[in-house]
């Protein structure tokens, strides 16, 4: 009998250990984790000579790891990111959850998934996104990032860099929608917390983004 209860405590144990565990490394923990990786790919191809060297220049950065074709709506393509942005100085503020997707949205390219980084160089960018929703090529202006040696980049709100099986390749995001992910940022740090309270308020912080601001704060100098 002894050996039998003693069985049933290991168990609801191990049971609600492992539910913790899982619930600790809900979605948003992977997506900081796929963005960090995605980040240190972008960084370490030669064909991205300008976004190094400018990255000290920008506001702000949303990295999605994964965009689907079809994956937000019906006819268009879409998925979730990360968006940090730039104190002064060097340092960089935790992730804020969120989706991006458009009907009518323009990869130009044949592969279903893509990797996507969003260099905001601009205040104004950058307060576009603490809203409700930003349109961009509408509320903000947005062009194609330079790739290789670059060339002299367009004075524009936000620049797109994209790659498809890791070849870079070009990109149209005029119409796409970005709308924070309320629901993941929640999750991510334990409480109801808009974008505007990560970025600038800075009344909450989660240790796990610390790899990824390191690599930004790295290549920030």
């Amino acid at each position: 009998m002894f050996k039998k209860i003693c069985f049933l405590v290991l168990m609801f144990v191990f049971f609600n250990s492992s539910l913790v565990s899982a619930k600790k490394y809900s979605p948003p923990y992977e997506l900081v984790d796929k963005a960090t990786i995605t980040l240190k790919r972008f960084l370490a191809d030669d064909q991205m000579k300008w976004m190094r060297e400018h990255l000290k220049d920008a506001r702000g950065i949303l990295i999605i790891p994964q965009m689907l074709k079809g994956a937000f709506f019906i006819g268009g393509a879409g998925g979730s990111g990360v968006l940090l942005a730039r104190y002064p100085g060097k340092d960089w503020s935790y992730p804020a959850f969120y989706t991006l997707g458009s009907v009518s949205f323009g990869l130009q390219f044949g592969g279903e998934a893509s990797e996507i980084i969003l260099l905001i160089m601009t205040q104004k960018g950058i307060d576009s996104f603490l809203a409700t929703s930003v349109k961009l090529g509408g509320d903000v202006s947005v062009a194609a990032g330079p790739v290789g040696m670059g060339a002299k980049a367009q004075l524009v709100d936000i620049l797109a860099f994209a790659r498809s099986k890791g070849a870079f390749v070009g990109i149209s995001l005029e119409g796409a929608v970005v709308k924070p992910r309320d629901s993941w940022n929640r999750m991510y740090y334990g409480r109801s917390v808009r974008p505007v309270d990560i970025i600038y308020g800075r009344i909450v912080k989660n240790p796990h983004a610390d790899r990824l601001r390191g690599i930004l704060r790295k290549y920030s100098r």
